[in-house]
């Protein structure tokens, strides 16, 4: 396992990172390379790491113990606790004029099943060259450091017009963060409080927050990234196409109040192993149960059409086009026969990846945990010109022989 890896970090195409595979109650466990390659500080077990979109299963996971307890159902409209949301609009072109004589109002509400499935016609900045994009990025503020309060936040988004229908399309984006928010304000309280008591302290996750704590910030991963030449460096700040220039591991002050359910979460590998054997213990961890099985099993169902799955796909890929489906917040394997960067478990494997280079898989056929963390930046303009893949190449490097090895 490590050599494999090894390879990657030594052709100076990723800095570094920390796997596990967990089989019948045991933890293999690999870190290779550098969390910081300028201060030479080796990727460590207790390392933590910026998870980005691995953040999304675990809002999801809150949303459906709000269901289990009767507070929600999948099929209430938002617009019950987000009256924002009461009169949406709809672009009859996705890269079309924002111009109210250019959309259509919605046919009907956006639910939370639709939040859950990314069916409620938002979408991240970064996937649309038209107006719609620039229009994300001056409403909401940053991806992940957002500066905007969460009301100021919601009312922002409510008041920009949707990409699509409610329920007709997958369009992955900002349903996460809206989600968490959602959830923050029915259980009147920050989104990682409700987190930390309803997830992080019964499952023992003692490293994940939105916050890390300044007697825990030397155990963080730096940044890293490739300059315009492709060669590996430390990141201070997001360039590009992805945002404005800003720290993308900055000293998050203690008192913004805005936390990103869709990508802003740290943890460890021990951390989100613990999460992850809910999708492989019916629900429970070590006698915690967080959902009840019949709610799981529907969270590990696919939910879209096949024209849906034909047609949704993010980053140029289209991971739902082939083996793979999408169930409530997280991604399901449909057919062993199609592979892809979401992992090569069996049907029903349960998986979802992270921008920062992260990804994780729990197969219930063999009752299996596969984790892989990275602090390798994504720059989509640099991708564009094939710089910045290894660790995508490191990620199915990793499946791979963890495969191999079971």
């Amino acid at each position: 396992m490590t050599v494999g890896l090894q390879k990657v970090v030594d052709a100076r195409q990723l800095a570094g990172a920390a796997t596990l595979i967990w089989r019948e109650g045991e933890a293999q466990i690999a870190c290779v390379g550098w969390r910081d390659i300028e201060a030479n500080l080796p990727i460590e077990r207790d390392t933590i790491f910026r998870i980005a979109s691995m953040t999304k299963p675990i809002t999801s996971v809150a949303a459906l113990m709000l269901v289990d307890e009767g507070r929600i159902a999948l099929a209430d409209p938002i617009s019950r606790y987000a009256p924002e949301f009461s009169h949406m609009r709809v672009l009859r072109s996705a890269e079309g004029p924002l111009d109210e004589a250019e959309t259509d109002p919605a046919e009907r509400a956006i639910t939370f099943e639709d939040l859950l499935t990314h069916r409620a016609g938002l979408t991240y900045a970064d996937f649309h060259l038209g107006p719609i994009a620039q229009a994300y990025r001056d409403a909401l503020g940053g991806d992940i450091d957002s500066d905007v309060a969460p009301d100021d936040w919601i009312a922002r988004l409510a008041k920009l017009p949707l990409i699509g229908q409610p329920g007709s399309a997958m369009h992955y984006g900002r349903s996460t963060d809206l989600l968490g928010l959602l959830i923050a304000r029915i259980e009147g309280a920050p989104l990682g409080e409700v987190l930390k008591r309803r997830i992080f302290d019964p499952l023992g996750m003692k490293d994940t927050s939105f916050l890390v704590p300044q007697e825990k910030r030397d155990r963080r991963a730096a940044a890293h990234g490739f300059d315009e030449e492709g060669r590996l460096i430390k990141r201070l700040t997001w360039g590009g196409v992805v945002a404005a220039e800003r720290p993308v591991v900055a000293e998050r002050p203690d008192d913004m109040a805005y936390e990103s359910g869709g990508a802003g979460l740290w943890s460890t590998i021990d951390d989100y192993l613990k999460f992850a054997r809910l999708f492989v213990g019916d629900g429970e961890v070590d006698g915690v149960r967080l959902l009840r099985p019949e709610t799981l099993a529907r969270m590990v169902t696919n939910q879209l059409t096949d024209s849906q799955r034909a047609n949704s796909g993010y980053l140029g890929r289209k991971p739902f086009a082939g083996g793979r489906g999408f169930g409530l917040g997280v991604s399901v394997v449909l057919a062993t026969d199609k592979t892809d960067i979401m992992g090569r478990g069996g049907v029903g494997s349960v998986s979802w990846p992270g921008a920062f280079g992260g990804w994780w898989q729990a197969d219930p056929n063999d009752g299996s945990v596969l984790i892989f963390l990275a602090h390798n930046m994504i720059d989509l303009a640099q991708m564009a010109k094939g710089i910045g893949f290894g660790v995508w190449a490191a990620i199915e490097t990793f499946q791979s022989l963890a495969c191999a090895d079971g």
